[in-house]
């Protein structure tokens, strides 16, 4: 019995060696991870995806994955050119392009970009005046990316993006902005008032142009009418008045002193022609009592 114990125990070992060399010898490597092997200490380049074997305790591997990642660089107190504090939190994103240098280049990846970032932001802020740190956030993006990707790049990493997330001014510069939008707001209302009512105005006075201009195009149609009503009185009283002799126009001038006569002056101007113009009456009268003595 303790022959068969010490058995047992000597294949229960052996197993636990064997599953450790196994550990140690078979290593299965997704497609986006690399192994970084050493051999006796010494560099031997990246391995995988896929089976990848080593030699126990005489290879070592390191393993680093080579998807994107962000890193969260927490808010920063930076200065700006014209002496405004103002408080930035960004986030940072990398990808690993060679894993040979990412393990033999830097120790820690992670922190060594935190603060990478955060004193290239200084550094960058520190050149721009406050409104243009507000107005210019993409700008700013891609000048703390290039400036990062200079020197991560030895790394063997890749600055993909950086994107500021909030910019925070002081109390007292925030208040000032304030009352700038405020002001602005009460400007673009004026100004749009003063338009509407630009706008009124010159619509009115549109409409009463054309008011006017009907107007007078009425009118101007109207003394037409009333010329061509009188021209053609004018016609018809001249195509009346070829037919009528010197004894039609006396018997009118006698009509006229007639009516002349029932009124209440007392005294009246005639013409002289118009003792002419009544003797053909004259003349007719006497022919006529004249040829009525003689019947």
């Amino acid at each position: 019995m303790p022959e068969d114990l010490i058995g047992l125990v000597i294949l229960l070992v052996g197993l636990a060696i064997l599953l450790v060399l196994l550990a140690n010898i078979v290593h299965i490597v997704r497609e986006y991870e690399r192994l970084v092997v050493f051999f006796l200490g010494r560099m031997q380049g990246g391995r995988g995806p896929g089976l990848v074997l080593l030699i126990p305790f005489v290879q070592q591997a390191v393993k680093v994955d080579l998807r994107e990642r962000f890193l969260e660089v927490p808010q920063q107190t930076c200065i700006t050119k014209d002496n405004a504090p103002i408080s930035i939190d960004f986030l940072v994103y990398s990808k690993v392009f060679d894993p040979v240098e990412t393990v033999n280049a830097v120790v820690d990846f992670t922190g060594a970009s935190q603060a990478l970032a955060a004193t290239t932001l200084r550094a960058v802020i520190g050149d721009i005046p406050l409104d243009d740190v507000l107005a210019k956030r993409e700008e700013i993006n891609n000048v703390l990316r290039t400036k990062l990707d200079e020197v991560t790049h030895r790394w063997g990493v890749k600055i993909t993006n950086v994107e500021i997330r909030e910019i925070v001014p002081p109390r007292d510069i925030q208040e000032a902005m304030n009352r700038q939008m405020s002001a602005e707001r009460n400007r673009r209302a004026v100004i749009t008032e003063s338009e509407g009512t630009r706008q009124a105005t010159i619509n009115v006075a549109e409409g009463d142009k054309q008011s006017a201009i009907l107007r007078a195009e009425g009118e101007r149609q109207a003394q037409v009418l009333r010329a061509e009503g009188f021209s053609n009185a004018l016609k018809t009283i001249f195509s009346a008045a070829k037919g009528v002799d010197n004894k039609t126009m006396a018997l009118q001038y006698l009509e006229a002193i007639k009516v002349l006569g029932a009124g209440e002056s007392t005294k009246w101007i005639l013409p002289m022609e118009l003792a002419e113009l009544t003797r053909p009456v004259a003349d007719a009268m006497r022919v006529a009592r004249e040829t009525g003595g003689k019947g």
